[in-house]
């Protein structure tokens, strides 16, 4: 059994993007009555306590979330995803003036929970033990999800196509195994060839380069069309250990996606970068 324990990576930069992009997602599949199926095959606890010992020994969110959550100016792409985070949280007044009080961050299996509706439907997978844990209690009031602790790429193909023929699919493996980064994308190029329509939203970290551009390399050479490649970078590319960026591969992003992309990168740049951060937003394959 991996080791890999989401709580301490809570509400960094890479979620911020990750959930953003999740959010704005959803939301558009929201605008039309015709339900959908949404299906996470990494789907972590459901949601963190950002007070607990995890996240408090990174303090990884204070460096995400934390400086965006009571900042002005939010680009208006951005105020979804801002506000559900602040509707999990407390608010404190002070001087006349509310004020969040972060405790809270959730996961994507939550924030797929907040768009839901009675005719969407979830399938969840977690293999760790105790998120499973967690993640069966968050979810134990939420009709029509499904949650199993099963491998999430053999899951993700046992249900596509979806009876809706409408569907949001979201792949964030931990990447403790470099056999993630070509089965991550090998998984969506099979499952694309029984369900071309659907969204497909892969999350990946930047830790090697050529494993990105490895990645890149098995969508182009693919027979799958419409991708959408985002990533943010807050430092550069290094040999050194550790996690310098972050990126989406979107197959089938809504069409208002790349707009609202190009609002939110240079906000986030700003507010959450450092003087070598970068961000780069690509059509990596056309329609």
């Amino acid at each position: 059994m991996l080791s890999y324990r989401h709580a301490f990576h809570a509400g960094n930069f890479a979620d911020v993007l990750k959930h953003s992009v999740l959010t704005l997602v959803l939301e558009y599949m929201t605008r039309k009555d015709k339900g959908y199926t949404y299906i996470d095959s990494h789907s972590g606890a459901g949601m963190y306590q950002l007070t607990e010992e995890y996240a408090q020994k990174t303090g990884e969110y204070k460096d995400g979330i934390a400086k965006l959550i009571d900042n002005p100016n939010i680009p208006e792409a951005l105020e979804e995803y801002i506000d559900l985070i602040k509707s999990f949280n407390l608010k404190n007044e002070s001087n006349h003036v509310q004020e969040t009080q972060l405790n809270l961050y959730p996961g994507s299996p939550a924030v797929a929970k907040a768009f839901s509706r009675r005719q969407d439907s979830a399938h969840l997978f977690e293999l760790h033990s105790t998120d499973i844990e967690h993640l069966t209690q968050f979810c134990e009031r939420w009709s029509k999800s499904h949650v199993k602790q099963s491998d999430g790429y053999e899951g993700l193909l046992s249900l596509v196509p979806p009876p809706s023929r409408r569907g949001v699919i979201l792949i964030d493996p931990p990447y403790e195994l470099k056999e993630d980064y070509p089965k991550a994308v090998k998984t969506i190029i099979k499952a694309y060839k029984k369900f071309a329509t659907g969204t497909y939203i892969l999350w990946y970290p930047v830790v090697k380069r050529e494993l990105v551009e490895k990645m890149k390399s098995n969508f182009t050479e693919s027979h799958v069309k419409n991708v959408l490649q985002v990533e943010l970078c807050i430092k550069e590319d290094t040999t050194e250990y550790g996690m310098t960026g972050t990126g989406l591969f979107i197959v089938n992003p809504p069409w208002l996606l790349k707009k609202q992309l190009e609002e939110i990168l240079p906000y986030l740049k700003e507010i959450l970068g450092q003087a070598q951060t970068t961000y780069t937003l690509t059509q990596l394959i056309d329609e």
